[in-house]
């Protein structure tokens, strides 16, 4: 069990490297990974069980200890993120599917990542847990609700289908997770620990399948959606971190909350693309799943010297 955490450790630090090495590869052997593109799906339902196992009752008593900066977090991720979204696909003239993608990762809940990043910046992990929690549990809802907003005037958008899609790949596994934790509390204890392994696995694979599907729309417009999904997190980072300190967050609160309107929820957009839409609109989820994963630690570094003023 101590080798199994350790290397769960050793991957939960170098989720980074993997997602570089396994989308380069998903590149250059993309018949390989295009195996596991149906199974997209039950991989992101897997990291949510594992998000579930993991959740206690002292992560939803983080949000009535602190509602102002819990409800700061979630409105940023569900308004500064899609808005940053649409600005951007309509500034860069997106073609209709990496538009819609993009919004439709920028409507997506925070990221389990986030957390992570908030804790290595010495930021308040249990107001990043809270946040990346209540906006997980409200995206069945408001994810489908905002991209439609947003994104039908690039295509037909069928909301209903998309809400069932989210509620069976995030809102289900969760609260299956939530009741195994509870029937077998002192099992799920230790078997928790490892959790992270899977779900680093999960997203990896996730993240190669949609490069493999994807890899001629990536050589021929890369460059452009690379550029547009940097911007979107970076302005994501720096906005939430704005909007925090504007509503008078000490900067433990707001680096909390600048990492978790800025990392997203990849592997959903990923997966809702790839159900909903031609498997491009995944692209842009993918390349956030590969660029975030780099920015965070180099903004967590950052944020770790800043000390904290009221």
């Amino acid at each position: 069990m101590q080798t199994l955490l350790k290397l769960t450790q050793f991957f939960s630090k170098t989720f980074a490297l993997w997602a570089i090495v396994f989308a380069v590869l998903a590149f250059l052997f993309p018949d390989t990974f295009k195996f596991f593109t149906p199974y997209i799906p039950y991989l992101l339902g897997l990291v949510m069980f594992g998000m579930g196992i993991t959740l206690t009752f002292n992560d939803f008593g983080e949000v009535a200890k602190h509602p102002k900066a819990v409800f700061i977090g979630v409105v940023g991720q569900f308004v500064i993120m899609p808005a940053i979204a649409f600005f951007l696909a309509k500034a860069f003239h997106l073609p209709s599917d990496l538009a819609v993608g993009v919004i439709l990762v920028g409507s997506c809940p925070g990221g389990t990542s986030s957390n992570v990043m908030t804790y290595l910046a010495k930021g308040n992990t249990a107001l990043s847990v809270a946040c990346t929690t209540i906006s997980t549990l409200l995206s069945p809802l408001l994810t489908p609700a905002i991209f439609y907003l947003l994104a039908s005037q690039w295509l037909d958008i069928n909301a209903s289908a998309m809400f069932m899609s989210v509620l069976k790949m995030v809102l289900f596994p969760i609260f299956l997770g939530l009741l195994i934790r509870m029937l077998f509390k002192n099992v799920i204890a230790q078997a928790g620990q490892i959790m992270p392994l899977i779900s680093v696995i999960s997203i990896v694979l996730i993240l190669s399948a949609v490069v493999a599907v994807s890899k001629d729309k990536i050589v021929e417009s890369g460059l452009l959606i690379f550029s547009v999904v940097v911007l979107h997190n970076c302005l994501g980072y720096f906005t939430g971190f704005l909007a925090a300190r504007l509503f008078k967050l000490n900067t433990v609160d707001s680096k909390a909350i600048a990492i978790e309107v800025g990392m997203q929820n990849s592997g959903l957009g990923a997966a809702l693309a790839a159900a909903h839409f031609n498997p491009i609109s995944a692209v842009p989820s993918a390349l956030f799943s590969f660029w975030h994963n780099i920015s965070g630690p180099i903004l967590a570094n950052i944020f770790s010297t800043m000390k904290d003023k009221k």
